[in-house]
């Protein structure tokens, strides 16, 4: 064998023991004649000592290593002298005693240093990603995935599920992000997509009376990237017949408790995880996956404003808006460059402007304040007991600073729920150890497409209406609530499910409200409908993001770093090179010739069958 012991396994107990290591050369010191090698593979690494007086040979071979060499090494395991041992190692106690050392492979000088932690260029990190993964950090992220995904498994073999894989090659249909398309060579004309998840086919496999069925499944959508997205991802894709909205949300949330429990027992979960609906989350945090690990919620001021002299609230109240404010703990010195900073942000979300109130001074409290206490320019439009209230709402008190939005309802929520996290950040207020977890619920069923005036779905045509709402499916379909469900973190979505339609009569009903014909729904989706009427069960489901999850489990800001080979932020692959040119025969084999794109159809590429 080429090795009988891991590097990062040898403790004191282990001092006489012969080992047979292998691995890489994390680092080479010359000290006086001896050689030290700190010898790294992937559970640790151990520092071995190669002296010229006991191996001569291994001395000269040792000579020779530079970082990253890949070696085996013959020795003697020993304990450290006293004062020399490691206390930042696991293996700081003990280093090996060489007595031989065989050289498996050199190595190039790496484009970047492999035994720090010192950035690294993206695109460098991209273009030798088997590098980069070399990283002990990179490799504890790939362990906390694979914990991850076993803690699944195991979580839900217990629970009855059934582990089904879903076919990769199926039918383009239109339920959100772009579909990638595969030309087929043996159907001229025709193409497959790939599954921007299996939502269909679960549901299928629900129809067929799997009841309980999970699979770690491969998605694909051709959408604009950000950090925590990419074109091809991971998610837990779930489905459940015979249940109700509150039977899935238990269900995930004991599965994530467990999970965090036993693979970070380090990080604080507040339990059990709150449930509120969409409307309530937007008017509290201005956003529908908020941040809970602090609060400075959006408080509706609009009652204290009513009588008040200043025109731009006025006539915001007057068309129907609101005055809403969030609170800034003690900001109230911020400088004016600080406070244009949040104006511009709340301009960004598209408020027309923004108000700050400072409550500078001496005063000790709210009842002790005075008007020579309140900084603002718009100070000479409100009298001090309008302050006073507004203060009370809000929770201030003498130091803090007061920010005012007015205009439409959403408008306000985006721009004071941007100024909330803002504030948040600059002032530390979310525990980096704690995660936040809950439950967004009632989401709207439709969403107006001013564009192409009809409605869209808000989260997929298979989302079953609330009950208490159906009547009104047809008259007023922008009232109408679905039973969707996300799954919330830190201001991450997590993840994201329904209960689903089930009956073919309410299926097409809602394929109606989209704008579908009864000949367009029965072309793209025939199959489901027809599967619905022999007697589908009531069932819902929920799809959490692998890939998110262990990226908030990591305390890592992208999904790139939690993925072996990520793309870049344009969908490229900086390792293989793809997407490329294909050669012509290949081409005509799937029967397709390219299209040179003209400037109109630049950002649409265009290939044609």
């Amino acid at each position: 064998m080429l090795r009988d012991t891991n590097c990062g396994e040898l403790r004191k107990e282990h001092a006489a023991r012969t080992v047979r290591l292998a691995g890489w050369v994390n680092r080479r010191r010359d000290h006086g004649g001896l050689i030290f090698v700190d010898l790294r593979d992937r559970s640790g690494l151990v520092q071995v000592v190669i002296n010229p007086q006991t191996a001569p040979d291994a001395y000269r071979v040792a000579d020779q290593l530079r970082n990253e060499w890949v070696v085996a090494i013959n020795g003697t395991v020993g304990v450290r002298p006293a004062g020399t041992e490691n206390p930042r190692l696991p293996t700081g106690g003990v280093e090996v005693y060489a007595q031989q050392v065989e050289v498996l492979n050199a190595s190039k000088t790496p484009p970047f240093a492999i035994a720090d932690e010192a950035e690294v260029e993206e695109s460098l990190r991209l273009r030798y990603r088997y590098l980069y993964l070399r990283r002990s950090r990179m490799l504890r992220n790939l362990t906390l995935r694979h914990e991850v995904v076993q803690y699944i498994r195991r979580f839900l073999d217990a629970r009855g599920f059934l582990d089904v894989e879903t076919p990769i090659l199926t039918r383009s249909t239109p339920e959100g992000a772009r579909d990638y398309l595969v030309p087929s060579r043996v159907n001229p004309g025709q193409f497959y997509a790939l599954p921007q998840s299996p939502q269909q086919l679960k549901q299928l496999l629900m129809v067929a009376g799997v009841e309980r069925y999970y699979q770690i499944a491969r998605c694909f959508r051709d959408e604009d990237l950000r950090a925590d997205r990419q074109p091809e991802f991971t998610q837990l894709d779930l489905e459940m017949s015979f249940v109700e909205q509150k039977d899935i949300l238990d269900l995930i949330e004991a599965m994530y408790t467990g999970m965090i429990e036993e693979l970070c027992p380090a990080k604080r979960v507040v339990k059990p995880f709150p449930r509120i609906t969409y409307r309530e989350a937007m008017d509290r945090y201005g956003s529908d996956k908020p941040d809970m690990r602090f609060g400075l919620p959006l408080t509706d001021l609009s009652a204290e404003m009513a009588e008040t002299q200043f025109q731009v609230l006025r006539q915001a109240l007057a068309q129907g808006g609101v005055v809403k404010g969030v609170l800034a703990p003690g900001s109230a010195d911020y400088s004016r460059k600080q406070l244009d900073d949040l104006a511009q942000l709340a301009r960004d979300r598209g408020a027309r402007g923004l108000v700050t109130i400072a409550l500078r001074g001496g005063a000790q409290s709210l009842d002790a304040l005075t008007m020579e206490d309140v900084h603002s320019v718009a100070a000479r439009f409100f009298a001090l007991p309008q302050v006073k209230a507004m203060a009370r709402r809000l929770e201030a008190k003498p130091g803090d600073l007061l920010l005012l939005v007015a205009g439409p309802r959403e408008v306000v929520n985006a721009s004071l729920g941007a100024l909330r996290l803002e504030v948040g950040h600059r002032m530390g207020l979310a525990d980096p150890s704690m995660m936040a977890w809950g439950f967004v619920t009632d989401f709207p069923l439709f969403e107006w497409n001013a564009q192409e005036k009809r409605w869209n779905a808000a989260h997929h045509p298979f989302t079953a209406p609330h009950p208490e709402d159906m009547e009104r499916l047809e008259s007023d379909p922008a009232s109408m609530r679905s039973q969707a469900y996300d799954l919330v973190c830190n201001g991450n979505e997590i993840a994201s499910g329904s209960i689903r339609i089930h009956q073919p009569e309410l299926q097409e009903r809602v394929f109606r409200v989209l704008g579908y014909s009864r000949e367009d729904a029965q072309e793209r989706f025939g199959h489901l409908l027809e599967a619905f009427s022999y007697g589908a069960p009531p069932h819902g489901g929920i799809a959490p993001g692998i890939d998110r999850t262990v990226m908030l489990l990591a305390d890592e800001e992208s999904l790139r770093e939690v993925i072996a080979f990520p793309k870049t932020q344009n969908a490229t692959d900086l390792l293989f090179g793809a997407p490329s040119t294909v050669r012509p025969e290949q081409l005509r084999e799937v029967h397709l010739r390219v299209v040179e794109a003209t400037p109109q159809s630049a950002k649409e590429p265009q290939s044609s069958a």
